[in-house]
Order: structure tokens, then sequence, then C-alpha cells
């Protein structure tokens, strides 16, 4: 049932204006969950729109198992879609509704067991007759959500379908996402502004800022190795260290530092999470004086200062330190990584 999904140069503008996406390509293996990722206005749902035929790119091209799809209506693409809002039709019942792209689609041989496959996929088995209203804003997504699996699409998009959700619907509709996208199978593009939710759910990321793709990768290596500054201040990075690169280390003025992962000689930046520091001597230690203390329950963030230099660390809570206090520091060799500039 999954597809293998190509963009290749993919722009799209809207008049006159700069490019919603700028050359935007990527691939998406078979049963791949890809979230777009990236602040408003960045072409995420852009992206989408293109995917689904909704929006004809200026140039470049869509492929889906090899063959372009340029040209092919949406309902004829084997794509689902699911938007922000359920839009379900409020003179339809639930079963109504998920019906309706079997219809569409003019298929209507099985029609009432695939409804109820699809309800039951999503946890609603016993909605059928409801009208819309009477549903909650999850129960309604959800039945958005059974709409689009019960025509058995090759790729399933997903337009930030859970944004007006509260944090526990929220969950509760993420594992379901997850749940079914691992037992379907489907190819899946998921449009998020939520950085949290695209670690969560997607197998990778596609970082967008202002139409241009930053960054594609696991979501892990958004922590371990950013692509640059501006991708790692996405992802939370604090601790930004200037020095000069070269056989294998770094020159700054925290000392010589070891890199396990050397990267760019030259003009470098520094960068490590405030999770992997380390209060010890070692390799990369070096002596700093703790200024502020922030206790957050599952950590306590510790500001530090040496030679002028300002360094975050995150750490258990049981670990007692007070400000004032001077401690060793150490910057694991295989956590720093090294930006160019």
């Amino acid at each position: 049932m999954s597809a293998r999904l190509e963009l290749e140069n993919v722009t799209h503008c809207y008049g006159r204006g700069e490019p919603a996406l700028s050359d935007l390509s990527l691939t998406v293996e078979p049963g791949e969950l890809v979230a777009l990722l990236g602040p408003s206005g960045c072409g995420k749902t852009t992206a989408l729109k293109v995917l689904a035929g909704l929006l004809s790119p200026s140039s470049g091209d869509v492929r889906v198992e090899g063959s372009s799809v340029m040209g092919i209506t949406p309902e004829k693409r084997r794509t689902a879609m699911v938007f922000q809002k359920p839009l379900l039709f409020p003179h339809m019942n639930v079963a109504g509704n998920v019906g309706f792209g079997l219809r569409m689609r003019g298929s209507t041989e099985d029609s009432e067991q695939r409804i109820s496959e699809a309800l039951e996929q999503v946890q609603m088995e016993g909605f059928a007759d409801r009208d819309p209203g009477e549903l909650s804003g999850g129960q309604q997504q959800r039945v958005a959500l059974a709409r689009a699996l019960v025509t058995s699409p090759k790729l399933l998009l997903l337009d930030e379908p859970f944004s007006a959700l509260d944090a526990n619907l929220r969950s509760e509709m993420r594992k379901l996402v997850k749940r079914l996208q691992r037992e379907g199978d489907y190819t899946t593009v998921f449009v998020t502004h939520d950085q949290e939710e695209a670690v969560i759910l997607a197998d990778r990321i596609a970082l967008l800022f202002d139409g241009e793709l930053q960054m594609y990768d696991r979501p892990q290596a958004f922590y371990d190795h950013p692509a640059s500054m501006e991708v790692a201040r996405f992802f939370g990075a604090t601790n930004f260290l200037e020095g000069r690169a070269e056989n294998g280390s770094v020159r700054t003025r925290l000392g010589d530092l070891r890199l396990e992962n050397p990267g760019p000689t030259g003009d470098v930046t520094l960068t490590i999470r405030p999770e992997a520091i380390r209060l010890e001597k070692g390799e990369n230690s070096f002596a700093a004086n703790i200024i502020s203390a922030t206790y957050l329950g599952t950590q306590v963030h510790y500001a530090l200062e040496s030679h002028g230099i300002r360094i975050r660390a995150a750490l258990p809570p049981h670990v007692r330190l007070e400000v004032g206090e001077e401690v060793s520091v150490r910057l694991p060799a295989e956590s720093l990584w090294a930006l160019e500039g």
C-alpha cells in the first residue's frame, strides 16, 4: 500500500511575490512518516497542497513510485488529506462523512464494511449514526482521519490536525496516528510547527525556513549534529563557543577541545546540548563558577561562567550545587559539534 514519494526542485510562487517554496527536493521512503517542520509562513502547507494536487507548483516535479503525478487531479492521486479543522459535513452523519471519499472516487463496493472498519481503526465504532455536532473536537478529528483512511491511500497527508486540541487530546491523537501509520504502512507527510510533535512522530524531519529546506534527517541529528547555527537555535541550543579548528581539536578561550567528529577546519563555532555537559574532571575540562540555578522538577538548569564565557548545563535534580561554587566542567568530545563560521 505504501509508496515512494519524491519531490524534485519544487518551487511555488503566489502571484509575483517571493517564492513560498524554493527548490524543495526530498524523498520519502515507502511507509515512512516525515514531518514538515518550521515557523508559520515557511512553506509547509504549500508543500502539502502541492503533494495533494490542490496547487500546481511554478516549477519542479512530484513523483509517486517513480511516476510523475503532475496534472493528475487530487481524487485520482490515491492521496488523502486531513486538515487543521475536521471539515465534516453537518448534514451527514458520521458514516456519511466517512464514506464521502469513497463516493467521490466512485467506489461503492463493500462501502458499509469499509466504513465500519475505518471507524473501528480510529476507535469510533458505535458512532456511525451520530451527527458531527454531537461530537467533541477530538472525536470529530478521528472521523476526519477515518474518512482519509477508508480510501486506502498511497499517501496520507496531515496538516496540523491536532493544533486546535488541548494537550491531553493531542497526546492521544499522536499515539493514534503513530499506531495507524505503522499498522497500515502508510507513507505519511505531517505538517507541524510543534518541534516536540515532530520529534515524537517522525522518522525524519524536513526543517523549512522561508520556503527553503534547511535540514532533512532523523530527529536525533537535529539535536546532536545540526546543519547550521539557525537549525541549532531552532532546536533549543544555547551553548555556542567560537574557536579555530585544526588537527581534530579546536582552540578556544576555554582551552584546546578535542572533537570526536572533527568537521570543518578554520574558524568554527562549537555547540553542545546543556544535558550533555558533565561536572567532572577529564579530557576537555576546565574550572567554572556557578552564577545561577533554576529548579525545573526533572532537571536543574545551571548557568556557569569561565573566562568570560557563559555555559548552560542541565543536570538531574539530585545534583545539588550552590551559586558561587567553583566546579570542574567537562565537554565530552562525542557531544561537541562544530559549525562553520
